[in-house]
């Protein structure tokens, strides 16, 4: 009786020290967990990620592709219990980065990882250096678990596909330059209009403004506005896969060496020629301020001049009031006064 006895309590200190006490568990403050029932994961009932806004950024096409529950996210803290037939999935939800070269299937692609090859517009084959930012996104844990075998393999290559796209794309923002108004043109002299146009600054009408392209081979003096058009396109990849790009810091653009140097001839042409318009108009706007002051000082000399002369007409109007012999008494006045100025007086004699 007594071994039967030590075989019931030996089988019950094993079962709980298997099945209860290790069935406590913890989650880090940057761990989330979601727990499974027989394999299935605990859900919230009705609820999908159409409902939630991390799937603002797709497609009506996409929403009915990636259409997946949402699940119970155990928060950080504990500890918590599951019993034997419950599993838990933790996973780091800490920002990461990686090289954007990087394939996680085939480690010596891309160079051993090391450089991404793109084709631009004009069939250069081109060399991408960078890194991505990513986390896995907590809204979208069912994706991330079950969804995917791979979830950071398809995003890697979610975003190469996006990138390459771009590359073969990609067209510089067009630069703009301010023509002076009409009225400001027409101030303008001659001299003025003909240096613009031998610069190649008026050909146009006023305010229309000329677009100065730049070449597709100047990629590397974009680089900010390609990483952030790769952030809007890549937007919608928590709700792909569940993870989130946080940011693409793409860092170099290096075409092959047999063409570097080509290329630097042609921006340094492209520069040179940027600087020769920049000056042009600026030599022309300063003539054209300065014409316009001048017209400025002439016009206050001759009201200057014209002042006096409508104050003194003011004043005859006055007179002229006053009675018939007014304007001839003030003449006589005038006269003489000029008469004491005057060292010879020359007088018209009437003939008889």
């Amino acid at each position: 009786m007594s071994f039967f006895a030590g075989a019931i309590i030996g089988f019950i200190a094993w079962f709980l020290t298997r099945y209860l006490l290790a069935g406590l568990f913890t989650v880090d403050q940057n761990e989330r967990a979601v727990k499974t029932i027989f394999g299935r994961a605990e859900r919230i009932p009705g609820a999908t990620t159409l409902d939630d806004p991390v799937s603002e950024h797709l497609s009506p096409e996409e929403r009915e592709r990636y259409c997946y529950p949402q699940v119970r996210v155990i928060p950080p803290g504990g500890p918590y219990f599951k019993w034997p037939w419950e599993r838990i999935y933790k996973v780091s939800v800490a920002t990461q980065t990686t090289d954007m070269a990087r394939d996680y299937e085939d480690p010596m692609a891309n160079h051993g990882g090391q450089v991404l090859d793109a084709v631009t517009k004009d069939q250069l084959n081109t060399g991408l250096t960078g890194q991505i930012r990513y986390r896995v996104s907590e809204r979208n844990l069912y994706a991330y678990f079950f969804g995917l075998k791979n979830p950071l393999v398809h995003t890697m290559a979610y975003f190469v596909s996006i990138l390459r796209e771009r590359i073969a794309n990609f067209e510089a923002p067009q630069k703009e330059i301010e023509l002076p108004s009409a009225q400001e043109a027409e101030e303008a002299d001659s001299e003025v209009k003909k240096a613009m146009a031998e610069q190649g600054i008026i050909t146009a009408t006023p305010n229309s403004g000329i677009t100065i392209g730049v070449s597709i081979n100047d990629l590397r003096k974009n680089l900010r506005d390609l990483n952030e058009h790769m952030e809007r396109e890549c937007a919608s990849s928590s709700a792909r896969y569940g993870i989130e790009l946080d940011a693409s810091l793409i860092t170099g653009i290096d075409p092959p060496p047999e063409v570097e140097s080509a290329l630097a001839a042609i921006n340094t042409a492209h520069n040179q020629v940027s600087s020769d318009i920049s000056l042009a108009q600026a030599a022309a706007d300063q003539k054209i301020v300065q014409s316009r002051r001048a017209v400025e000082i002439e016009t206050l000399q001759a009201q200057a001049e014209v002042e006096p002369l409508r104050a003194l007409a003011g004043q005859l109007q006055e007179l002229k009031k006053n009675g018939a012999n007014a304007l001839p008494a003030y003449l006589r006045n005038v006269r003489l006064k000029l008469y004491e100025r005057a060292g010879r007086a020359i007088v018209e004699v009437k003939q008889p």
